[in-house]
């Protein structure tokens, strides 16, 4: 892959460099990758968190910060998610570079070896995971999983997403179910873990100023006894058929309406007309310069907040808005009505130009992070695609408006999903009567 070097470790298990010198760190990222699936998505979720709780050589949260703070105050973190449906569980470890410690310290060498511990030699008891652990991290997955409603815009987005993609593996949440969470102890979930750990593709970023060689060497010493050719990696189906447009309505207790319409792009990244659509996404609904904000929010005061995104590894479009539950069919009149005025062609060169250097500024800060950059380059790498920063902002930089409306014209509502007050839709009901 352009911008990395890819270093095969063994059938299934491959090694990624990202050679920089920006920064006083260096960051092993460590992703499994999983089908997104029901009956294992609370297990993917839970796993890497039980992993964290301890290994046979650092048996206890206590054992492992005393570790990491030897290795001048090392961080380590872990999660899931999912990209289109790709269920990644995900593992991070941070440490100062070599070059700037002594040099018998050798960090970069002993952070690694805690995370072949910490993924490859788990903490057993009686050949299952430990009792107490399991328990305590299910309750946090849980309060996780029931948080979700706490922020109804997110809360609103993956409920459209969940309605559009119903018949779909993406509609599973990547933290799984409460029910199928409580389904699982110790026995299982260990057993769930050999499954994972023995078949499952695995991808190491690296990224700081290593020597390659030096990375290769520790990194096979450590992984290369884990070959497998059933090690394949998930592929996400891409839906281009809308039979009807589904409304789904959903009453709970918020002060604000939420509003998420769904669209089918019926575009892949590998798709030549993806750099149309990011502009497209822009000039829609990316910021303060785009035709949703300035018209639906701005001009006619019609939303709280609105936005467009893409979901681009399934090919999807969301937009987001909060608004009053009486403004619902003018809000969604007024989106129909913008996106209408791309398909003509309406788009002024202040709209273009704006989102252009707002992807360009966008893509360049991700250089500032090497978490950033390795999320950049695992989504290349998932979608199947070859894009460094500086080629995906020369495609972007390369597309014309004629490019843009000939990709809107494709574009397809699926679902409209609104979360709104029981006593704000009946006052708007009463409204729709009068009239």
């Amino acid at each position: 892959m352009k911008g990395l070097k890819q270093i095969p470790i063994s059938k299934g298990i491959n090694l990624y460099h990202i050679p920089v010198d920006k920064f006083k760190t260096s960051t092993i990222s460590i992703f499994i990758h999983r089908p997104l699936r029901k009956e294992e998505a609370a297990m993917n979720a839970l796993l890497p968190h039980v992993l964290k709780r301890g290994s046979k050589d650092f048996p206890s949260s206590q054992v492992i910060a005393k570790h990491l703070e030897g290795l001048y105050g090392a961080n380590f973190d872990c999660g899931v998610n999912k990209k289109g449906e790709d269920h990644i569980i995900s593992f991070h470890f941070d440490v100062i570079s070599d070059q700037y410690v002594p040099s018998q310290d050798k960090l970069f060498k002993k952070i690694l070896k805690f995370a072949y511990s910490i993924l490859f030699n788990p903490l057993l008891e009686e050949e299952a995971f430990k009792k107490e652990y399991v328990i305590q991290e299910k309750k946090k997955i849980e309060d996780q999983i029931k948080g979700l409603i706490n922020n109804k815009m997110v809360y609103a987005i993956e409920r459209c997403y969940q309605e559009m993609c119903r018949n779909e593996a993406f509609s599973i949440y990547e933290l799984g179910s409460i029910e199928d969470l409580n389904a699982i102890d110790e026995k299982k979930l260990y057993e769930h873990y050999q499954e994972v750990i023995n078949t499952s593709p695995i991808d190491i970023f690296v990224v700081g100023q290593i020597d390659e060689d030096e990375i290769y060497g520790m990194v096979t010493e450590l992984f290369s006894s884990k070959s497998n050719e059933t090690r394949v990696y998930p592929t996400t189906q891409i839906k281009t058929t809308v039979d009807q447009v589904r409304k789904v309505e959903e009453i709970l207790a918020v002060n604000q309406g939420k509003l998420s319409l769904g669209f089918r792009t019926k575009i892949t990244p590998r798709d030549k007309e993806y750099y149309p659509l990011v502009v497209y996404n822009g000039i829609l609904g990316g910021g303060s310069h785009s035709k949703l904000f300035n018209n639906v929010r701005e001009k006619l005061s019609l939303a709280y907040y609105i936005f467009a995104r893409l979901e681009k590894f399934k090919g999807l479009m969301i937009i987001s808005s909060g608004i009053e539950p009486t403004n619902y069919q003018k809000t969604v009149d007024e989106i129909n009505a913008q996106m209408e005025e791309i398909k003509k062609g309406n788009i002024s060169d202040y709209e273009f130009e704006a989102t252009i250097k707002s992807f360009t500024n966008n893509i360049r800060s991700l250089a500032d992070s090497p978490l950033y950059m390795t999320d950049y380059y695992l989504g290349q790498l998932v979608a199947g695609t070859e894009d460094t920063f500086e080629d995906l902002i020369e495609k972007i930089s390369s597309v014309k408006k004629e490019d843009v409306v000939a990709v809107a014209q494709n574009i397809e509502l699926d679902t409209i999903y609104f979360l709104t007050n029981n006593e704000d839709r009946k006052e708007e009901k009463e409204l729709e009567t009068d009239k």
